[in-house]
């Protein structure tokens, strides 16, 4: 068992909250931990998806409000208690003596969080910036490269709306052209994704934003076949991954990119306020930084991080994160996602007037999924789910396939590792209930 594994159970067993409420100590709950570990090691990650013994003891990891189902986790994920109990542990000790402790101490240290998060990414410590949240790390991108009037940028109806402000903004102030497309949901297949992005390229094309996976639907997209097919064309592309990192298992080789911003308080449950930004190290120098920094064309990517004081007791608390994500293993935190996901899926596509939104290709979805019902009121249905069941989920506005129709109102499910079948049960037979009965008036 390696050193982070050992750290891990070690970690877990001090911070498992709820445990305690069972009346087990923090010495039964590591051993217990460390058993089950032991116990699914010979298990794939699909089957220990499907494990309820093995998530039980996973769950108890999060200080979660059980007084309602909890099922929106990819808008802001909850952290894990020991994670939690790190931001804390390094707030009071900021706070002791701030610009001792904080800058002299505690700012050094944030270089091994660098180079962990490179480690986790596939990528050099040189090429990882520590931001606030993806929209910082995109804007970093999407603001920071040289256009001209008239260049062209390209992305699609469904990215998010913080990127294609900043995208129209530039449109505004320096004339550039902002150019969206809509595609089919879900697609056959990856290559009708790449194929739409070739076809909309003109030679004014200079720049390409898109998701790693959406937000709406949870549609992934052919990353790599994207970053090599517009390299060849001189075109750059900044990706959106938001809701990618700690959610399914890649790296920077998988995807060839040159540019990545994500969040690192979704899926992978960091302290909220935190993010990444990846730049390949060639490309550092021709970004502009967002804020002004003294060699705003340097080649150091720490001028991405120059806003001035900053939440250094966050940062740390991002490796508390890390060991949590790797000591459970990324491979069985996805298949449990893509699990959670088919669970309420497969049972609401047989229900009247359903339909899925989200892929079941495993190459094209995870945990997220949307779904909407023909003739429904969804934002009605989101708020009937709360009120009555103390359910919480959001509903989406899904731009149409033909980009001059209307949205599809779809309710977008995103449970977690800390979700039990039992919540999930009681989502399903809920939500069966008002589409078999329809809603009350």
């Amino acid at each position: 068992m390696g050193t982070s594994r050992r750290q891990f159970l070690k970690d877990i067993g001090l911070g498992v909250g709820s445990l305690g409420i069972l009346g087990l100590s923090a010495k039964k709950a590591q051993a217990n931990i460390e058993k089950k570990i032991k116990e699914v090691k010979h298990l794939s990650a699909a089957e220990v998806a499907r494990d309820e013994n093995f998530w039980f003891y996973i769950q108890q990891a999060f200080n979660v409000d059980r007084s309602i189902i909890n099922l929106n986790n990819g808008g802001v994920h909850p952290a894990p208690k020991i994670v939690m109990d790190a931001v804390h542990r390094y707030l009071d000790f900021s706070n002791g003596a701030p610009a001792y402790n904080l800058w002299r101490v505690l700012r050094p240290r944030k270089e091994l969080i660098r180079k962990r998060l490179a480690d986790t990414f596939g990528c050099s410590p040189e090429e990882i910036a520590i931001t606030r949240n993806v929209t910082e790390s995109m804007h970093i991108g999407l603001m920071g490269i040289d256009l001209k009037l008239g260049d062209e940028v390209l992305t699609t109806t469904h990215d998010y709306p913080s990127m294609k402000s900043a995208l129209y903004q530039r449109e505004k102030r320096e004339g550039i052209k902002v150019k969206i497309f809509p595609f089919p949901y879900p697609p056959k297949n990856l290559n009708v994704l790449a194929k739409l992005f070739e076809k909309n390229i003109t030679p004014r094309t200079k720049l390409i934003e898109v998701c790693h996976i959406t937000n709406l639907t949870g549609q992934i997209f052919p990353i790599k076949e994207i970053c090599q097919m517009a390299r060849k064309r001189g075109i750059n592309v900044v990706i959106d991954g938001a809701h990618s990192f700690g959610h399914f298992v890649f790296k920077q080789k998988d995807l060839d990119c040159d540019i990545y911003g994500a969040n690192l308080h979704k899926w992978m449950m960091a302290p909220i306020g935190t993010g990444f930004l990846y730049v390949k190290k060639e490309k550092i120098k021709d970004i502009w930084p967002l804020f002004p920094a003294g060699e705003p064309m340097g080649e150091d990517i720490r001028k991405f991080e120059h806003i001035g004081t900053r939440p250094e007791y966050l940062e740390l608390a991002i490796g508390d994160a890390l060991t949590f994500h790797h000591g459970i293993g990324g491979k069985r935190k996805e298949e449990r996602l893509r699990y959670l996901r088919n669970y309420w899926a497969k049972k609401f596509e047989k229900l009247p007037g359903v339909r899925i939104l989200t892929s079941y290709d495993p190459a094209q979805s995870c945990g997220i999924g949307t779904f909407t019902v023909k003739n429904f009121d969804m934002g009605k249905l989101s708020q009937i789910l709360y009120e009555k069941h103390k359910i919480y989920t959001i509903t989406v506005g899904v731009p149409s396939e033909d980009i001059d129709g209307e949205n599809i109102i779809g309710m977008r499910v995103t449970p977690s590792i800390y979700t039990t079948l039992r919540e999930m049960d009681i989502f399903i037979e809920a939500v069966s209930h008002y589409i078999k009965n329809g809603l009350p008036s």
